[in-house]
């Protein structure tokens, strides 16, 4: 792994609130993007991509049982996915591992007209965005 960038991100840690459902929807999610196991300890888990990494962890200090992505504090966390198609692809297989379609009436184009991508959420309220590094060419 070559040196990280001055001011890249080291690592994201989100609080969970069911570390099995988490890991069935976000580890499924990261790696199916190119994240690999990192860090395993009871209360949680990290995927790492280069140099940075993601970690979910059931900390016992939590003061609520789901994350509301409108609140203060993380809205959402958005991807760079190689093409549409991928986009197209993670999204039918999302819902099998726990997420959901957000703005389905908008859905791919949510984030307006030349913005290809998946705005998914969670069983525990975590949103995520796929948006398409390479969208399709206009019709």
């Amino acid at each position: 792994m070559s040196r990280p960038a001055h001011g890249t991100l080291h690592h994201v840690e989100l609080w969970v609130p069911d570390l099995p459902r988490a890991i069935a929807s976000l580890g499924w999610l990261l790696e199916a993007l190119g994240y690999v196991p990192f860090q395993t300890w009871a209360a949680g888990r990290s995927w790492r991509l280069g140099a940075t990494y993601l970690v979910v962890e059931q900390s016992p200090a939590l003061t609520a049982e789901l994350h509301d992505r409108r609140r203060p504090g993380l809205n959402h966390l958005a991807f760079h996915v190689e093409d549409a198609a991928t986009v197209d692809v993670l999204t039918a297989d999302a819902a099998q591992h726990g997420w959901r379609i957000l703005f389905p009436e908008r859905h791919p184009y949510a984030g307006g007209g030349r913005h290809y991508a998946a705005y998914l959420e969670n069983d525990d309220g975590f949103e995520v965005e796929l948006v398409a590094v390479t969208p399709p060419a206009p019709a």
